[in-house]
Formats: structure tokens, C-alpha cells, sequence
């Protein structure tokens, strides 16, 4: 079609599609989706190959979180029942990581819940940044601490930090109805702090979340023109406790057509799968890795993931291939700006994200609750058990 053809014209061009383009990849039908992800798959090969990059989560701190986060298992006042700890000490953290580390992960994520680091708490994460890089060369750390205050992004940096996630979530028109204890310019603020520190700034979204077509194209442009280098692409895990529990909004084309949507949008820029792709797009993951170029390994921050191995067989089934610690994942043209993000530079709170918190209705039918897909964590960090890597 006459639209997927322009999309794909711009997305080599690394040119901002419209509005109504953009509205339009959303609303195209179910029979229309194989065209779709084909057409964007083109973007992604030509920026990425046939590359998937692999990041772990460690989770240093679970629970106790004082924000109010709708859609987080972790929030203020949760009846989820999910594992709940203090502080994971350096050792303990760079254990953690060393499993996904062995399974192919060349980025491990640390996060921690609550509302924002203080100056003791990024002292501790400076620790463990010590710890992993010590025993692990040449992997990359991202960390993710909720809201940012000033000099602690240097801090962070200066500690050997490579990236900061703080995702915006949802439109800024929305964001009020979802969270009430900080705000989307508070988000904003955190991700521009990382971007001024130089670290290589991580920022998403979450769908499924009861949003319109509308708020997804506002938020994936807002991303855009906060230039972050990594955009992971959440869908809404609904755990029970949680006020989201009942949104089951999302069916695998739906999904398809947002990640789509968002390559489009943001062409030369790490799109990450994120939490919920295996409680969504289920057997469709293999067709999402068209869209994407990176995905988390294993288990996600208070939730299981897909077996670790099963990840590493469905990149090699759909003729993928994981990219090796020695490869630079962004575009020439991208690494070497430094911190340029989402292409626009060319002509994105609560502390428990890094693409992962997801622990909007299109023209398809909307999916069955699919609970027995969502399983609460109870390995790895904060256990005794053996993590899923």
C-alpha cells in the first residue's frame, strides 16, 4: 500500500513520518499486519541487520516503592504478593548479572525501586557498576533509579554507568490519570539530566494501558524529540493487586502494529521488546523481532519471562542472530554523535522501569484475560534460588 511504501522511504531517509501516517500503521487491520511488520522490517534491517541485541535485569531493591504508579506490581500500598527486599549488596548484584552475562546479555540493567536515588543510594550502585565491570569486560550498564537530582547523573557516569533508563510511559495528557505522586515533566527532567551527564539515555513506553491511538503516536513523538538512543516498548503485564489488573487491551497484532509504528517513528534507534511480550505476542514473538532489535533475557523485575534458552532458540529459529559485546549496536552515524538519539538530531519515577515496569485498543478484537501467562518471580535476585538466564 501507497502508506507503508512512504514510511519506508522515510524510515530509510531517517525522516519523521506524520501524525496521520503514524495514526494510520495503528489503524490498519489485522489482514494488513504481515504487510506491515514486513514494511518496517526493512527500517530495522537496513539500521540493525539482522542483529538482536540481549540486556538482563537485575533487580537491587523490589517493593517498598512510595510512588502510586498504576500499572507497577511494586506501587505504593500493592497487594501482589511479589518479592519484596532492601538493597542487594555489590556481590550479590554482580552474581545476579553474571547469569544473564553467560546467557548472551552484553547490557545488565540495575534497578531499584522508589520515588529517586539519594546521594547513599547511588554511592551503593556505584558499588556494584565496580563490581560487574570488574568481573566483566566490556559489558555495558544501565542503570535505573527513578528521578534524577542534580550532579547525581555525573555521579553515576563518573562511576562507570553507560546508560540511564527513566521511561515516559504514557502521553503527557494522560499521565495525570495514571500517577499522581510525580509528574511527566519530573520524567522529562530525569531523562534530560542523563543525556547532560552523557550517559546514553533509555526511555519507553507502556501500552496497553487503556490509552488511545492518539496518546501511543503522542508519546512515541515526544520520544522522538527527547532523543533518547533506546526505546523499550513495554505491554502492560496486568498483575492482580494492581489497578490495572483488568486491562487486558492488547491482542499480538495490536502489538505488532505499535512497534511498527514506533521503528517508523524512531528508524535508527534500539527499539527494545520490553516487559509483557510474552504474556501478549505469545507464539507471535518470533514476527516482533522484524520491529525490534533488542529484547530482555529471561526473567523481568517482579514477574517470569520466557525461559532464557527459549529466548536464544527463537532468535536463531526466525534467522536472527545475537549481537557479540564487541559490536556497537546504534548506527555509525548515531555512535559516533555520542548521545544522539530517536534520529532527530539527523535533519526518551518510580524507579523500578528500564523497560521493564509493565509488569491502546485498535481495531482488533480485545484479548482474553490470559492470567496463567503471569507469574510472580520467585528466583533469582533476592532469592536463593537460580535466576532464569
Amino acid at each position: 500500500m501507497d502508506l507503508l511504501n512512504t514510511l519506508v522511504d522515510k524510515g530509510l531517509r531517517r525522516e519523521l513520518p506524520t501524525r496521520e501516517e503514524a495514526l494510520a500503521v495503528l489503524a490498519t487491520s489485522d489482514d494488513d499486519v504481515l504487510d506491515v511488520v514486513a514494511a518496517a522490517g526493512k527500517v530495522r534491517r537496513q539500521w540493525f541487520g539482522r542483529r538482536v541485541k540481549l540486556n538482563y535485569l537485575v533487580n537491587l531493591k523490589s517493593g517498598l516503592c512510595p510512588e502510586d504508579c498504576s500499572y507497577c506490581s511494586q506501587r505504593l500500598g500493592s497487594s501482589t504478593g511479589i518479592l519484596k527486599y532492601s538493597w542487594l549488596k555489590p556481590d550479590e548484584a554482580s552474581k545476579a548479572a553474571a547469569a544473564g552475562l553467560a546467557g548472551g546479555a552484553k547490557r545488565v540493567c540495575l534497578v531499584a525501586s522508589g520515588r529517586g536515588p539519594t546521594d547513599r543510594d547511588v554511592d551503593r550502585v556505584a558499588g556494584t557498576i565496580k563490581a560487574i565491570k570488574e568481573q566483566n569486560e566490556g559489558v555495558e550498564v544501565c542503570a535505573c533509579l527513578g528521578l534524577l537530582s542534580d550532579g547525581q547523573a555525573e555521579r553515576l557516569r563518573e562511576a562507570g554507568a553507560d546508560a540511564y533508563n527513566h521511561n515516559l510511559n504514557t502521553s503527557e495528557g494522560t499521565y495525570g490519570d495514571i500517577t499522581t505522586t510525580h509528574t511527566y515533566a519530573d520524567r522529562v527532567d530525569t531523562v534530560n539530566k542523563a543525556h547532560a551527564a552523557g550517559l546514553s539515555a533509555c526511555s519507553g513506553l507502556i501500552a496497553g494501558m487503556g490509552e488511545s491511538d492518539e496518546d501511543l503516536v503522542d508519546v512515541v513523538f515526544s520520544l522522538r524529540e527527547l532523543d533518547p538512543d533506546s526505546v523499550p516498548v513495554n505491554f502492560l503485564i496486568p498483575v492482580e493487586g494492581t489497578p490495572l489488573a483488568k486491562e487486558w487491551n492488547l491482542t499480538p497484532q495490536r502489538c505488532l502494529r505499535i512497534l511498527a509504528m514506533v521503528r517508523f517513528v524512531c528508524p535508527d534507534v534500539e527499539v527494545r521488546i520490553a516487559g509483557g511480550r510474552e504474556v501478549h505476542l505469545r507464539t507471535m514473538q518470533p514476527l516482533a523481532l522484524h520491529l525490534a532489535n533488542s529484547i530482555f533475557l529471561g526473567d523481568y523485575l517482579t514477574t517470569e519471562g520466557q525461559a532464557g534458552q527459549a529466548d536464544l532458540e527463537m532468535i536463531a529459529d526466525a534467522g536472527f542472530v545475537v549481537e557479540g559485546s564487541d559490536e556497537v549496536t546504534l548506527p555509525e552515524h548515531r555512535a559516533a554523535a555520542g548521545a544522539a538519539g530517536c534520529g532527530s538530531h539527523a535533519d526518551a519515577g518510580c524507579g523500578s522501569g528500564c523497560g521493564s515496569h509493565a509488569d491502546v485498543c485498535g481495531t482488533a478484537a480485545v484479548n482474553e484475560p490470559r492470567t496463567d501467562l503471569v507469574a510472580v518471580r520467585r528466583r533469582g535476585a533476592g532469592t536463593d534460588l537460580a535466576p532464569n538466564a
